[in-house]
């Protein structure tokens, strides 16, 4: 089992050597681009190198809608950056180490920086479907860890990771210099894929929670694990369940962020040269 629990580091290790090859480029910041979030990175910078998932060891393609299997090289003002369009879930059938393993990927690839964006339903009626809101800190519920298992290699930092600056406050004060009146909150990870109850909601919120989703606290431990800074942002595309009268419908995710892409790209295009 010990040596079993190796494997998915040097699949990755493996994985980000092929990724380079591809790319020819060293990667400084990596962005996965969450469930909205696609039409708010076109146009932000020149594409040198494109690689689709499956011909990289120990992908899995994404089988939602509104997630690609695609890796992009991207220079932005200089600097080279690694969208990843697209993210898998523990809701698809998925194991944490394949969750995080285009994360991994990327870090070993070479990015310092990880900048994690999702679609998040809102728990306070204050936050308002359309609004980018970056995630101070996470509350996984998921039930789900990609340190569990036995120890990475020794040459990894050991799994009892410290998480009091997950979301580095660095970043996020990076990030709110060109958009001061950014809001910050807790975001809540659920396996789903189904969506919240009423009771469910009240029992986050009374937790402390702001947003809800299905992604990202994962992939912030592996990143943070292999050193990385990390940076999320949660695109509020709906009211949770009690807090908006309405049914939930995953089409209304993607309007949500078809609609404010103009708005995601411009905080974007802000945020990422100063990273």
């Amino acid at each position: 089992m010990l040596v079993e629990a190796t494997e998915p580091f040097r699949l990755a290790e493996k994985s980000a050597k092929y990724l380079l090859r591809f790319l020819g480029v060293v990667p400084e910041v990596a962005v996965v681009l969450g469930s909205g979030w696609r039409g708010a990175a076109e146009g932000l910078g020149d594409l040198e190198a494109e690689v689709p998932a499956r011909a990289l060891p120990g992908f899995v393609e994404p089988g939602v809608r509104g997630h690609e299997g695609r890796l992009q090289a991207v220079r932005v003002k200089g600097r080279p950056l690694l969208f990843l369009l697209g993210r898998v879930h523990l809701y698809e059938g998925l194991s944490p180490a394949e969750v995080v393993h285009a994360v991994r990927t990327a870090v070993l690839a070479g990015a310092k920086t990880v900048v994690l964006t999702n679609a998040a339903g809102s728990l306070r009626a204050e936050l308002s479907p359309g609004e980018p809101v970056l995630v101070r800190d996470h509350i996984n519920l998921t039930g789900a860890s990609p340190l569990c298992g036995g120890p990475p290699p020794s040459r990894y930092a050991e799994r009892f990771l410290d998480l009091t600056d997950l979301y580095s406050s660095r970043l996020r004060q990076a990030a709110k210099a060109p958009s001061p009146g950014l809001r910050e909150g807790i975001y809540a990870a659920l396996r789903g894929p189904h969506y919240e109850t009423p009771a469910e909601v009240a029992m986050l919120r009374s937790l402390g929670a702001d947003l809800v989703g299905m992604s990202t606290a994962l992939e912030a431990i592996a990143a943070r694990h292999l050193g990385a800074e990390v940076l999320a942002l949660s695109l509020v595309t709906n009211h949770a369940a009690g807090v908006s009268p309405a049914p939930l419908d995953h089409g209304e995710v993607l309007a949500a962020g078809a609609s404010a892409a103009p708005r995601l790209g411009r905080l974007l295009a802000e945020v990422l040269p100063r990273l």
